[in-house]
């Protein structure tokens, strides 16, 4: 534990706004971060806890006295004070010696803003502030713990790897079925992906999304036997897929396609769609790649306008991408300027998503474009291929289908 409490403390230092510390408390898992952060994997806990990292001096852990032992067990060798509690009113004692005055970092966000930072309950926030807490948002400080490490790379290359094959047969399942005039239905096309990412010994955490038609203006759709759409020609195609190695970032991608020849309005929508993905792409490559701060929320606006501009906006019903780690939806900087107003910086070893979507359920059709970025301190890496264009299923040889939705890596 010390090496995790002693990389608390260099954030607690290295701090833009200055901080006393930063206290760190969990209940039976509602803060997710506290885990992460000091470094704790299978611990059976059931008493709430608070560790306070000073900027200097000896971390102090407040713990309940039945699980001392644990607590012993689970910091080792650390440099660390212990205060047991069993009363309510010693546990507000020990807290009121340890934070009176102190300005400290602690995982809440002002009004919800940042809900994946938000983890301290209201009634804990009040407790705290009696106690004499000065409390700020750590969302800044949880940035540099959402960073890849060694060898992350490497492994998110390997999901990709596989996502594209599984991609490709999923979309010559479909063209080859349409050629024969055979049925096709959105569990086969899944079925497909699965067992590609599952015969790689990588996994998905739930079935990935096929939507036809109508169901691909459902940005979260996903086929069941109690839904399960057959393909007709004349509709569209959304296929979102992603996979990890386990313990390592994931993939996550999507691409689309159409079977026969699109539609005017399809490929209006994709236009805006690829130039919405191309402006975001575009946005962090010139800010980065000057070595100039950009935060999450300014390139979701610059993605979103695009679609603005083509009279879609009221169809790109979500953010314009998430944070991608360990967690398919990471607890970085997300591109964000619809469901939050996201004012956290992209910072070198993050990596995000970027995926505008128009989900036109009145002409019953959706699309969405997926990539995947790695900041670097050189600038963002794309770490995934870009579609070019819609496939259109059904006519000609698979392999020149292919051809043409094969963009830039």
């Amino acid at each position: 534990m010390q090496a995790a409490l002693d990389r608390v403390r260099d954030a607690v230092r290295a701090s833009d706004v200055p901080l006393d510390g930063w206290l760190i408390y969990d209940f039976q898992g509602l803060n997710p971060h506290a885990r992460t952060l000091l470094g704790l994997r299978d611990a059976f806990l059931t008493r709430r806890y608070f560790v306070w990292v000073p900027k200097d001096g000896t971390p102090t852990l407040v713990h309940h006295r039945i699980e001392g032992g644990t607590w012993r067990s689970l910091a080792g060798d650390a440099n660390l004070n212990f205060l047991p509690y069993s009363a309510h009113t010693e546990l507000d004692a020990h807290l009121h010696a340890l934070l009176n005055g102190q300005r400290g970092a602690l995982e809440y966000s002002p009004r919800g803003a940042v809900p994946y930072v938000s983890r301290v309950d209201a009634g804990t926030l009040e407790r705290l502030k009696e106690a004499g807490l000065d409390p700020h948002s750590s969302a800044d400080l949880l940035q540099g713990f959402t960073v890849w490490g060694d060898g992350d790379l490497d492994a998110h290359d390997r999901a990709v790897q596989v996502l594209m094959d599984a991609k490709d047969a999923a979309f010559r399942l479909v063209h080859e079925r349409l050629k024969a005039d055979e049925p096709v239905t959105e569990l086969e096309v899944q079925d497909v992906i699965m067992r590609r990412i599952e015969g790689a010994g990588m996994t998905a955490g739930h079935p990935v999304n096929v939507s036809f038609a109508g169901n691909a203006a459902d940005p979260h759709y996903e086929p069941s036997a109690e839904q399960n759409a057959t393909l007709a020609r004349g509709q569209c195609v959304l296929i979102d897929l992603w996979a990890q190695e386990p313990g390592r970032p994931f993939g996550d991608v999507t691409w689309v396609g159409f079977a026969g020849e699109p539609t005017p309005e399809y490929l209006h929508a994709w236009e805006a769609v690829a130039g919405a993905r191309d402006a975001g792409l575009r946005l962090m490559r010139e800010r980065l790649g000057a070595g100039l701060e950009l935060q999450g929320w300014e390139v979701d606006r610059a993605a979103r306008d695009v679609l603005d501009a083509a009279g879609l906006g009221e169809y790109f019903t979500h953010r314009l991408g998430h944070n991608l780690g360990v967690q398919i939806h990471g607890s970085g900087a997300n591109l964000d300027d619809l469901e939050t107003h996201d004012t956290r910086r992209l910072l070198p070893g993050q990596a995000v998503t970027i995926e505008p979507g128009a989900y036109v359920a009145p002409r019953g059709f959706g699309i969405r474009s997926e990539v995947n970025i790695l900041v670097t301190p050189e600038g963002p890496r794309l770490t995934t291929p870009v579609q070019a264009r819609p496939f259109v299923l059904g006519a000609g040889e698979w392999e020149a289908v292919r051809a043409t939705g094969l963009g830039e890596r």
